[in-house]
């Protein structure tokens, strides 16, 4: 990167190159915005919080809705002007989006200077170098899943998770590690498997190399991240098959890394060796995030989900049977094409008979390049969309309400984040106690008083309350123990 181009401003003045990033969507954005960050940090730029401030302003995106979408265009419209007063400063489109839209996001706004898709992200200073100095925009995407054989379509997705950088990551003590990208299912509403290219797993030996760097920097919690990550499988060149279990089971014997979790898991491939693990190695989170969909044979069909109702009820009673303790959360989509009445009222059974700890409910959204789209009308009308969402999560809060209040009384270990959502001040002006917020093993989410000088410990709780969402606390003083030390700035929990 020349210093001389990214020293100016369009002033003229000499400083560090300012950045901006706005990341929606999941967490595995969240990570991709982490890593480009480190990139661009490690080349002299910094991070700043106003936009107006920034040399250069990034959007990590998401298509998985449309409203996801909507947001972007809003913003990049907004930041016409500010291009028109300082042409200097960079504006770029990165993630799912940049993968999908491609030419559309530069014939919708010509102002944007690079758009990258999530294979391509390590690529991203070469590029902002590039449009800065050719005054062009730049676009780097990686091959349709059409566009070749399947190892060059592959090989077009680079790996991208070579730098952590903890002052990059909202929690000092929890982070995410991702060990396959891509996703192989096909499912009829769903645009990853064309943004995020084809299904990889990550070498093991790299997976446990980077979560010892991440706890050397002071890290004591990880969650493991894959489109559907219990598809994990990798073979080493000396043979061995490696799945999930296997890697939980090797990551587990790192010393000082107190808790490990995964998301999303795909029901199909819930084996037992895996249920074993959750169930035997105390490190790894009594939670399972295994999306249903939908509670309809003809749904599960239309969506090509690849599992049938009763194998799906199957799963669960193993998961019930092996780690009775565990709490599953389940994603729901209502108003797919198609879906009657009938069809939604099979949902809401699924969803009482499962008990899950909470659901997350949308609504269907047609997205362009998917065989739902292509295949079916979207023929759900919108406000019938709305009353399903409303009900099946009048539903599902009932059951976490009636559920959570068995928890009363009950002391659990927290990782003590920081500060709950409801607290707006400034931490290091409050000289006594505060809502703080930590999760249980079962991931539920629990807030208590507290001072805080207990970010990042491990401290024992007794909960005395229980909401639909929430278990409220008190701290067990006789019982707090220590994570790796920290001199970052506080996080708050959003």
């Amino acid at each position: 990167m020349r210093s001389q181009d990214m020293s100016e401003t369009s002033e003229g003045t000499n400083h560090r190159p300012k950045l901006f990033v706005d990341t929606v969507g999941c967490q595995m954005n969240v990570l991709d915005s982490e890593l480009v960050i480190a990139r661009l940090r490690s080349q002299g730029y910094e991070l700043t919080d106003d936009p107006l401030a920034a040399d250069t302003i990034l959007f990590n995106t998401c298509s998985v809705r449309q409203h996801a979408e909507d947001k972007i265009y809003s913003a990049l419209g907004r930041f016409k002007s500010l291009k028109k007063k300082r042409p200097n400063v960079a504006i770029g489109v990165l993630g799912c989006m940049a993968q999908k839209d491609q030419d559309e996001i530069l014939k919708r706004a010509p102002f944007v200077d690079i758009v990258v898709g999530p294979g391509q992200l390590a690529r991203v200073p070469e590029l902002l170098e590039k449009a800065r100095s050719e005054k062009t925009p730049q676009m780097a995407v990686s091959k349709a899943r059409t566009g070749g054989t399947k190892l060059e379509v592959v090989d077009s997705f680079e790996e991208f998770d070579p730098i952590r950088e903890q002052a990059m990551r909202s929690s000092p003590y929890q982070a995410f590690v991702r060990i396959m990208m891509g996703c192989d299912k096909f499912c009829t509403y769903c645009v990853v498997p064309a943004t995020r290219g084809p299904e990889q797993s990550r070498d093991p030996a790299e997976i446990v190399e980077e979560t010892r760097l991440l706890v050397d920097q002071g890290v004591s919690e990880i969650t493991l991240l894959g489109q559907t990550v219990n598809s994990y499988k990798f073979r080493t060149g000396d043979g061995r098959q490696w799945r999930l279990s296997d890697l939980l089971t090797e990551l587990s014997d790192i010393p000082d890394l107190r808790r490990i979790k995964f998301i999303t898991s795909f029901p199909k491939d819930m084996t037992d060796d895996l249920l074993q693990a959750v169930r035997d190695l105390p490190k790894v989170f009594r939670y399972l995030h295994v999306p249903a969909q939908s509670g309809c044979d003809e749904m599960l069909r239309r969506m090509k989900r690849l599992y049938t109702v009763a194998q799906y009820d199957e799963m669960m009673a193993r998961i019930r049977e092996t780690v009775p303790d565990c709490a599953v959360s389940s994603d729901f989509i209502v108003g797919f094409c198609g879906e009657s009445e009938e069809s939604f009222e099979k949902s809401i059974e699924l969803v009482r008979r499962s008990r899950f700890k909470n659901s997350f409910i949308f609504k269907y959204s047609p997205r362009p390049g998917t065989k739902a789209f292509e295949l079916y009308a979207d023929d759900v009308p919108e406000e019938v969309k709305k009353r399903r969402n409303n009900d099946l999560l009048a539903v599902q809060s009932a059951i976490s309400q009636v559920d959570n209040q068995a928890f009363v009384g009950q002391e659990f270990e927290v990782l003590v984040e920081g500060p709950s959502k409801s607290f707006t001040g400034d931490l290091s002006a409050v000289s006594g106690p505060v809502q703080m917020a930590g999760r249980t093993m079962t991931d539920r989410i629990c807030v208590f008083e507290g001072n805080s000088r207990l970010i990042g410990t491990y401290s024992k709780v007794r909960v005395v309350s229980a909401s639909a969402v929430t278990l409220f606390a008190e701290v067990v003083t006789d019982r707090v123990t220590h994570g790796r030390p920290s001199a970052w700035t506080l996080p708050v929990i959003s």
